[in-house]
Parts: structure tokens; sequence; C-alpha cells
């Protein structure tokens, strides 16, 4: 595949075999591929079921690498969810498969336009969301928001910002009560175990500038309450992040774009900042380990 779009595109390509466990150096232009064999021809722009499994075998042959140290980190382009699901194979996102692989709690966050913003849930109909928000889960989210802060992004004792669900965070009930039910419980438990959490506090106006620089981390309660502020920003460059793996993962922020694969039109910077962020992390989680 890799062959026929850089025949496609008129770009010079040397790819060789990946050798296991041995460090080499690539020249521009050269490629080391681990070959994973496709069910049939990748069509640009063109879904195909019979390839979805294929899809899954990347994903699976790199978290193994990963888990067991071959690995440094896990870098992942934009996968369509639903030619997998038609293909049979239930698939809710990248996140939610990681998360099946290792086990593990994991939490959203995207990094760009000098921004980190991490969600409580993240690919839930709205509908759903306000039931999905629970003291464990917050408390749960919280927890590895702070661990993966210090130990990833070197930063001692993060300042984290919360956003209330409702309009106003709530206003005093007025506009929901899971603000006082449920939000505020946990971030005075978790300050009281010294966690620095601020709010709850009004999305419509926590993500003005001035604020925006004494934060560390913004924890949004759903998908579009936070990403649209943070992708306005920095579209193309921002990084996703998956904090509570036993790995390293980031991904581009933006889906597959099919009306442009083949074309040699896609902007390929928030794949670089991914790459780019992952070995950063790799550097820093082996600088605190």
């Amino acid at each position: 595949m890799l062959r026929e779009r850089a025949r496609l595109l008129r770009l010079p390509l040397e790819i060789a075999d990946y050798p296991p466990l041995v460090e080499t150096s690539r020249a521009p232009g050269a490629l080391h591929v681990l070959h994973i064999s496709l069910a049939e021809p990748a069509i640009p722009g063109k879904l195909n079921a019979a390839n979805a499994r294929y899809v899954l075998s990347t994903l699976r042959r790199g978290v193994e690498g990963c888990v067991n140290g071959e690995f440094s980190a896990l870098v992942t382009g934009p996968v369509q969810k639903g030619i997998i699901n038609d293909a049979g194979i239930a698939f809710t996102g990248h996140t939610e498969y990681l998360a099946e692989q290792t086990n593990s709690q994991p939490v959203m966050m995207l990094v760009g336009g000098g921004m980190r913003v991490a969600l409580a849930t993240t690919h839930l109909p709205l509908k759903d969301v306000p039931a999905a928000i629970s003291q464990p889960l917050l408390e749960q989210k919280l927890s590895i928001i702070h661990r993966d802060l210090a130990a990833w992004f070197l930063i001692r004792n993060p300042r984290i910002a919360v956003a209330g669900l409702n309009p106003h965070a709530g206003e005093s009930g007025h506009l929901g009560r899971e603000e006082l039910d449920i939000i505020i419980p946990v971030l005075d438990r978790l300050r009281a175990s010294g966690m620095d959490l601020i709010g709850p506090l009004p999305a419509d106006t926590l993500f003005n500038t001035s604020r925006l620089k004494q934060y560390d981390c913004i924890l949004a309660m759903y998908h579009d309450q936070g990403l649209p502020v943070l992708k306005h920003a920095s579209f193309g460059a921002a990084v996703n992040v998956t904090l509570g793996l036993p790995i390293i993962r980031t991904s581009v922020d933006h889906g597959t774009a099919l009306d442009l694969a083949g074309t040699g039109q896609a902007d390929h910077g928030s794949l670089v900042a991914a790459i780019e962020m992952a070995a950063m992390l790799a550097e820093n989680r082996a600088q605190s380990n």
C-alpha cells in the first residue's frame, strides 16, 4: 500500500523490513516497515469492510510492541469507525479499543493552542452525558490526569480547572444539580488529598485567554464542551494524548478526510506534532522512572 501511494504521488520512497529490537538510522525518503497484509488492495478514498480486520491488526501489534518494551510509543492516524462496524466488529474508537487491549481506564486529552483539554466522557450522545457523570468517574479521571501530567509532562503539582456540566455551572442548583451533588463533593475530597483543583467553572468563560494561563489542564464534562475551543485555536496542529494507559499513545486531531486520500493535499501537520509529542513523552517518562 505504501509503495503504491508513493508511486501514485511520484514520491521517492525506499522501504526496508523492520528489524526487531535493533536501533537503526533512516535516511530521508526511507522507512522501516513492519509488514501487515491487507485482505484486499486499498483504493484511495474508498472504504472496504474487507480490510477492517487489517486496521485492528496494526493497532494490536502496536500495542503488543509497546507493552513488551519493543516500542517506545504508539502514534495513530485517523480511523473510520463506521466501516469497522460494517464489517461486524463492534468498534467505538481508538481510545476505547486501546483501553480494552490494555485493561485500563483511559482519559482523552487534546494538546494544542496553549491548552490541554481532557474529557470526562468521550463518544456519547449528548442525552446520555448527565447519567454518565458520577462521583467515581470524576474521581478516577482527575486522579489519572494528575498522575500522568506529573509523570509524562513533568508538571510537579498540576493545576486542573474543572468545567461544570450545566450552563453557568448550574447557577447554584437552579440550572441543574450535577455540580452540587456530584462535581463539588469530588473536588472537595481530592483537594483534601493535595490536588490543586479549580471549579466547577462555567464553560462559557472558562476558556478566556487570561484564565487559560492559570491552568495546566482543563477537564471538560463532554466532547463538544471542550474540544471546539481547542480545535478552533489549533486545528491541524493539535495532538490527542491518551492518558491512563500503561503505554504512551498519541494521535492526530482530525478525521479521515476520504476526499483528500491519494491527492497529496492532506495536511500532515497534526501527524508530525503527534510523533514529536510521543517522542517527548517517552523521554519524559524514562526520566521520571
